[in-house]
C-alpha cells in the first residue's frame, strides 16, 4: 500500500559556486589530495594532544551519550514493530466456579459448578493481508536508521566542536602571550618616558599618552586571561571530565595542522551528509505510514485460537478425553469511519513536510560548504595581506620611535603607531586560527570521513 519511493531531485546545483572567491576549484580534482568523505577523523586530525582530547570526549561527553541512547530505543521500537508480523503465544491456566441455585439447576437441588483449564493459544493475532503493519515496521525501520544518522552526525559535531574550542584556546594562548609581553614593554616605556619627565625633558602630555598604552595593555591581558579560562572551561564540557594540562597548546604553532583536503567537482557528496541521510530516511518513514493509512481502508482479519485441556476436577485435566481447542477468525470491514480519511490526509500532508525539510537539509549543506569553500579561497590571501601589514607597522613603529627619540615628532607618532601594530599583531593571530579552523570547518561540512570507533 506504500507509494514507490524516489528521491526527491536536490535543489541545489550539481557543481560548486565559481568565480574570484573560488580559486580551489582549479585544484578540486587533484588526486593528490584526499576527499573528506574517504578520510575518518583519526587520520585527519594530526596533533596527538588534540586526538587524544578527542577520544576521551567521545566517550564521556553527555550529549553524545543521549544520542547513544535514543538509537537504542529506536532499535527497540523497531524491534516491537517488527515482532508484530509474528503471533503472540500465550499460555493460560484457568479456574472457574459458580454457585447454581436449586431453581435453576435440571435436578431442582443447588450445586456448585467447576471447571480447570489449561491452554496454549494465539489472541487475536492481525493476519497482515494489506500490509498495514508492514508499513508500519518500514516506518519503525526509517526513523530507526534516521536516528543512527543523527548520532553520526553528534559525533562528527563532537570532534570538529572539540577540534575548534582546542585550537581557539591556542590562539587565545598566544595572543596572550603578545598582550603580556606588549605590557612589559608599554611599562618600559612608561618607566623610561616618566624619567625623562621628571627632569623636564617632556611634557606631562606624552607622559599620560605613555600611560594609556600601559593601561590598554593591561586591560588586554585581563581580557585574554579570562577568555583563557572561558576556553577551558568550554573544552572542557565538551569532554566531560578536566582536560590535563599537559595536553592543552602553547600557541597555534604548536599545534599540528590537520591534513589538507580536496571537496571534489560535484556537489552529490552532500547526500551523504548524516543530516540529510537522517532527513531522508525520515522522508521514507513518512512515505511508509501512507501505506499503513491506505491499509485502514481494507479489512483486518485477525485469528484467536488455543489448544489445551479442561475438567470438571483438577485431577482429571490430563486424562484422556479432555482435550479442548477453539478456532476463531475474525473480519473486521470498516463501513463509515471519518477519522480514516483525516488520517490519510494527515499522512500525505506529512510526507509533503518531509520533502521540504529534507531539501532544506541539502540547500543548508551546500550554503555551509560554499561559505567554507569561499573562505578557504580568500584566507591564504588575507593571512599574507596581514603579515605584510603587521611587517610594515613593525617598522612604522620603530621609525616613529627614533623620530620621538631625536625631537623630531611628538609623541603622539609613536602612540598611533603602537596602537595599530598591536591591533594588527592580535588580528593576524585570529586570521591564523581562521586559517587553520577552516580545514576542520570544510570536513565537518562535508560530512567527514566513515567513523571506525576503536
Amino acid at each position: 500500500m506504500a507509494p514507490h519511493y524516489s528521491r526527491p531531485d536536490a535543489p541545489v546545483p550539481a557543481q560548486w559556486p565559481q568565480g574570484s572567491a573560488y580559486i580551489h576549484i582549479e585544484n578540486a580534482a587533484d588526486e593528490s589530495l584526499p576527499q573528506a568523505s574517504k578520510l575518518p577523523w583519526r587520520e585527519f586530525i594530526t596533533d596527538p594532544n588534540l586526538k587524544e582530547i578527542i577520544e576521551t570526549a567521545l566517550k564521556n561527553n553527555r550529549d553524545l551519550r543521549v544520542a547513544a541512547l535514543n538509537v537504542e530505543m529506536a532499535r527497540a521500537l523497531y524491534g516491537i514493530e517488527r515482532a508484530s508480523l509474528l503471533p503472540s503465544v500465550n499460555a493460560a491456566g484457568s479456574l472457574y466456579k459458580e454457585k447454581i441455585p436449586g431453581d435453576l439447576s435440571s435436578t431442582g437441588s443447588a450445586y456448585t459448578a467447576e471447571k480447570y483449564g489449561v491452554n496454549l493459544g494465539i489472541t487475536s493475532w492481525e493476519i497482515d493481508f494489506f500490509g498495514r503493519i508492514r508499513s508500519l515496521k518500514d516506518q519503525a525501520l526509517e526513523e530507526y536508521l534516521a536516528t543512527e544518522q543523527a548520532f553520526s552526525g553528534a559525533r562528527l559535531m563532537l570532534v570538529s566542536s572539540v577540534a575548534q574550542v582546542y585550537l581557539a584556546l591556542a590562539a587565545d594562548k598566544e595572543a596572550l602571550q603578545l598582550v603580556s609581553k606588549t605590557l612589559e614593554i608599554q611599562e618600559d616605556t612608561y618607566r623610561l618616558i616618566k624619567k625623562r619627565f621628571d627632569v623636564g625633558m617632556i611634557s606631562d602630555l606624552d607622559l599620560k599618552r605613555a600611560q594609556t598604552q600601559v593601561e590598554t595593555a593591561r586591560g588586554d591581558v585581563a581580557r585574554y586571561t579570562q577568555q583563557l579560562a572561558q576556553d577551558e572551561n568550554a573544552l572542557n564540557l565538551l569532554v566531560g571530565s578536566p582536560v590535563r594540562q599537559e595536553l592543552l597548546p602553547q600557541n597555534l604553532t604548536s599545534v599540528s595542522t590537520p591534513k589538507n583536503i580536496a571537496a571534489g567537482l560535484s556537489s552529490e557528496i552532500l547526500l551523504q551528509r548524516p543530516d540529510v541521510l537522517a532527513a531522508e530516511h525520515r522522508l521514507k518513514a513518512a512515505n511508509a505510514n501512507i501505506g499503513a493509512a491506505r491499509a485502514a481502508f481494507f479489512p483486518r482479519i485477525s485469528l484467536t485460537t488455543a489448544f489445551g485441556t479442561a475438567s470438571a476436577d483438577l485431577s482429571g485435566l490430563f486424562k484422556s478425553g479432555s482435550k479442548t481447542w477453539t478456532f476463531a477468525p475474525a473480519v473486521v470491514m470498516p463501513v463509515f469511519d471519518a477519522r480514516t480519511w483525516y488520517a490519510y490526509d494527515a499522512t500525505k500532508v506529512e510526507k509533503e513536510i518531509s520533502i521540504a525539510q529534507y531539501e532544506k537539509a541539502i540547500q543548508t549543506a551546500f550554503r555551509e560548504v560554499s561559505d567554507a569553500l569561499a573562505e578557504k579561497g580568500m584566507i591564504n590571501q588575507r593571512v599574507a595581506a596581514h603579515q605584510a601589514l603587521v611587517d610594515a607597522l613593525q617598522e612604522t613603529h620603530r621609525l616613529a620611535q627614533l623620530r620621538y627619540e631625536k625631537g623630531l615628532d611628538s609623541y603622539l607618532s609613536v602612540l598611533d603607531a603602537q596602537r595599530s601594530l598591536r591591533i594588527a599583531q592580535q588580528v593576524l593571530i585570529m586570521l591564523r586560527f581562521v586559517q587553520v579552523n577552516n580545514l576542520i570547518t570544510l570536513y565537518k561540512t562535508l560530512g567527514g570521513g566513515e567513523d571506525k570507533p576503536e
